[in-house]
């Protein structure tokens, strides 16, 4: 793929969104789909996206380990190391997180931000941290939001954006 043709990919997804990038590209991605990175490694068509999945704004996910290069046998071959990486239904990457190669993460997570995710992550979970590690059950991540955040039907009557954020930040000091 030639530099102007990734700068005119990337001018396009600012107009189409970062899921149709994803599928130009060869992701799977399902339905419902947020995604705010264009960082996909150089197999994209090794990354499944399921459905209800938000990518945050520099996640970036490898598909390949390019260290493995260094390492020559005798005959001078070089070695490269692949994987897919598979990502379930209803799940969450904070900004700038890492997924490595050979990751499956499975449904109902939250990956926090700045996270490097080295292992597979299983369902109904939150990790976080430089190697991802685990905090909660998703089940009480639900407890937390549902007991400490503002809901839509909260704010429906405030149309303008700005009014409807500082009333949410109101309403969360009043909670403390």
């Amino acid at each position: 793929m030639s530099k102007f043709y990734k700068v005119y990919l990337l001018f396009i997804a600012r107009i189409k969104g970062g899921v149709w990038l994803a599928r130009k590209l060869g992701v799977s991605v399902g339905d419902n789909c947020r995604i705010y990175t264009h960082n996909f490694g150089t197999e994209p068509f090794l990354i499944s996206i399921g459905n209800k999945v938000t990518i945050t704004s520099g996640v970036r996910i490898l598909t390949h380990d390019g260290a493995t290069w260094l390492v020559e046998n005798r005959d001078g071959a070089r070695y490269q190391r692949y994987g897919r990486v598979s990502i379930g239904n209803n799940v969450f990457i904070g900004i700038n997180s890492i997924i490595m190669p050979d990751i499956e993460i499975d449904d109902n997570v939250v990956i926090g931000a700045g996270s490097v995710v080295t292992k597979s992550i299983p369902s109904n979970s939150v990790y976080a941290g430089n190697p991802a590690k685990y905090i909660c059950s998703f089940d009480d991540y639900k407890a937390k939001v549902n007991e400490s955040y503002i809901n839509n039907s909260s704010i429906d009557h405030i149309s303008d954006y700005e009014s409807r954020i500082l009333y949410c930040i109101e309403l969360q000091n009043e909670k403390k």
